[in-house]
């Protein structure tokens, strides 16, 4: 028997316990703290699935060392617009850490965060020719001031020991470091949100699976959920929704019948790292090293040698190694993306799929990898590792976005996307990388698009949680300067 709907419509419900429900709902209560603000999680606990530390890199993506944000233009220059806009994004999310750490909302960020420093490191010529002209061309920017160049084994090898050792000594190699950079726990941060919204009087149901999302004629939605345990069915109506389901946020939004959501699909990429916890292995290394994607590699499969710090634990991981697996989520179904398919997304779909044979024949190759092979990753970056300092593990599920752009058709697209209905009154957020670093900006966007009638009444608000809202740092040095500075104090990160 379903229960009855509450007679009053709940303000804001969240679905999907992750950093992006945790993120907007903290934005939320802090704009607006008496409202009804309640999330959904049909997992045991939040930050499970996409925001789980071992799911993710955690790198506090700003930048600093994924090449892939950099590319070489035809003429050999580097464009780097990209890098700017992804650290500028970044910055807005430390400056709204900062300030809840301010407002005692977080505790010591020491919780979540670890300075870290980041690194790309290159081999061969022509890539450490490449390297090098990427330096120059972001060295001057004022997000990346304290940026250091060498292509000197030896300081190589001070920067991150594991490195060099082993590697033969004719090969020239680059790197660039900067201890601006951090790691991040994103488990850690989404339940630190979490514990303060239900502090301050919002609603968190765990075990809560949402099976239908409906119009009411008042315009309000309908929520019908069902509580795993003892599969009893709960109805809630409310104003706004917002899908923060990870790669189920597709079928979600699917589910709710607006038209924004055709033409969208979802082409699911799996994952696996090597993890490390050897201590002797462990404390030789204190960086995230990025290197070069493999030709054909999807831009979240660039190889990376990585200290994560999860639960004040130092450990490495290496990889991603990318594969395939038709399911939106590591906890989801083998059908998902067969129940995704819609008349108006099955043709861009199919163009996706024939225009990307080359990505289609990676994933394979990475999918059919053997254990020697994925050794063999790893020791392109560290040349003496041991294979029995090393495990396997699966990493998170990520679904990129498959849209259909006028005069293109179907378009495989790396990155995050607001689908948004015209009213406001209900979005979703797809795709996966930069993902969890990009958060707040994110969540502004969503904010922006879903509320502009109170925009001005919040605009003071939003001014406190992000000092820049509104202004490009990325264009004005001397409040990049001041962002970075504030920043760097509040959450203890070496500049």
């Amino acid at each position: 028997m379903t229960e009855p709907s509450e007679a009053t419509p709940v303000d804001a419900v969240l679905i999907g316990g992750g950093i992006m429900s945790a993120t907007l709902a903290t934005m939320l209560q802090q704009l607006e703290p008496e409202w009804d603000i309640r999330i959904y999680e049909r997992l045991s606990d939040v930050a499970l699935e996409s925001s789980n530390p071992w799911n993710n890199a955690g790198t506090g993506h700003a930048a600093l060392c994924e090449l892939n944000y950099t590319p070489e233009r035809p003429d050999g220059s580097i464009e780097i617009a990209k890098a700017v806009v992804i650290n500028e994004q970044f910055q807005v999310s430390r400056q709204f850490w900062s300030y809840l750490v301010g407002e005692s909302v977080l505790p010591d960020p020491s919780s979540f965060l670890s300075a870290t420093p980041h690194m790309s490191m290159v081999w061969g010529e022509k890539n450490v020719e490449y390297l090098r002209k990427r330096y120059e061309a972001l060295r001057e920017h004022p997000l990346f001031a304290g940026f250091e160049f060498s292509d000197d084994p030896a300081q190589i090898h001070e920067w991150a020991p594991l490195v060099m050792p082993g590697r033969v000594k004719s090969q020239p190699v680059a790197a660039t470091r900067t201890t601006a950079g951090t790691d991040v726990d994103f488990g850690a941060l989404t339940k630190l949100l979490v514990e303060g919204l239900e502090s301050r009087g919002a609603t968190v149901q765990r075990e809560h699976r949402v099976t239908g999302i409906s119009r009411t004629r008042d315009g309000l939605w309908k929520l019908r959920l069902r509580h795993e345990v003892g599969m009893t069915p709960v109805e809630v109506t409310a104003r706004f929704v917002f899908v923060g389901a990870g790669g189920h946020a597709l079928p979600l939004l699917q589910k709710s019948g607006i038209a924004e959501i055709r033409g969208f699909g979802g082409f699911p990429v799996s994952g696996g790292w090597l993890r490390c916890d050897e201590p002797s292995v462990v404390a030789q290394h204190h960086a995230k090293v990025y290197g070069k994607a493999s030709v054909g590699a999807p831009p979240m499969s660039v190889p990376h040698l990585d200290t994560r710090v999860v639960d004040g634990t130092a450990s490495l991981l290496f990889g991603p190694y990318a594969g395939f697996t038709p399911k939106f989520l590591k906890t989801g179904s083998w059908f998902d993306l067969f129940a995704s398919i819609r008349w108006h997304n099955i043709v861009p779909m199919v163009q996706v799929a024939l225009r990307n044979l080359d990505l289609v024949t990676y994933l394979v190759g990475e999918l059919l990898a053997s254990p020697s092979k994925k050794l063999d990753a790893l020791r392109a970056f560290y040349p003496n590792a041991k294979a029995d300092d090393w495990y396997a593990m699966t990493a998170g599920q990520r679904v990129q976005i498959i849209k259909n752009e006028p005069g293109k058709g179907g378009v495989l697209q790396f990155g995050t996307e607001v689908v948004a209905s015209a009213d406001g009154s209900i979005a979703g957020l797809l795709g996966a990388s930069p993902g969890a670093s990009t958060a707040a900006p994110i969540m502004l966007e969503v904010i922006e698009k879903c509320f502009p009638d109170r925009l001005e009444a919040w605009r003071p608000v939003l001014r406190r949680m992000v000092p820049s809202y509104g202004r490009s740092i990325g264009d004005d040095p001397a409040l990049a300067a001041e962002v970075l500075e504030s920043t760097a104090q509040t959450l203890a990160i070496t500049r």
